[in-house]
């Protein structure tokens, strides 16, 4: 299915300069959303997807509900989003297009996850890869991380990246290649 027709663009927005990606009519049709999440969740590698708020959510959700392969979701929230227990909050320091800024997760959200092996793989899903900052922080906070399920300790893995959108001329794919691969289901330009 082409699901590019069906996104719009707002130029200069949030700021000048830059093109909003509005994927808010993929919400606003039942069978398209079903579709498009069933298609998304077959492009993940690992059983544990890790989603950014607020649209992430809407897309990890759906992929979760709709696919037997997709086991857990874990949040990645903004600050003050994440009721957490002592010691449980990990903190990480993100590089978006406007700058600076942190996004959290539960070290219990991961251990919630279902193990391959030695290792809980996770696929990082988010709606648009622009500049890559928020994947590429992300994942390195993720990948620094080990767990304990059911009394083992588990290394944390980024097996691979899943995005609804990806800007094709700016760096975003460039800074993941490195941790893991890049897939996309649309790609537009920035012009």
């Amino acid at each position: 299915m082409d699901y590019s027709k069906f996104i719009k663009f707002y130029p200069d927005f949030p700021i000048k300069g830059v093109n909003f990606v509005d994927i808010i009519p993929f919400i606003q049709d039942k069978q398209l959303f079903q579709h498009l999440c069933d298609d998304l969740a077959a492009m993940c590698v690992a059983p544990n997807v890790a989603a950014p708020e607020a649209r992430g959510f809407l897309f990890g959700a759906g992929m979760l509900y709709g696919n037997n392969h997709i086991q857990n979701l874990i949040p990645l929230r903004k600050k003050g989003k994440l009721p957490f227990s002592e010691g449980d909050l990990i903190q990480v320091e993100i590089m978006k297009e406007y700058g600076p800024d942190h996004v959290y997760f539960r070290n219990s959200d991961i251990a919630a996850s279902t193990p391959t092996g030695d290792t809980v793989e996770i696929t990082f899903f988010d709606d648009i890869l622009a500049t890559g900052g928020t994947a590429r922080g992300l994942a390195q906070g993720l990948n620094a991380q080990k767990v304990v399920i059911g009394g083992k300790t588990y290394n944390v893995k980024v097996k691979d990246f899943v995005f609804l959108v990806e800007i094709d001329d700016l760096p975003g794919r460039s800074r993941l290649e490195d941790i893991a691969p890049v897939k996309s289901i649309i790609h537009v330009t920035e012009q």
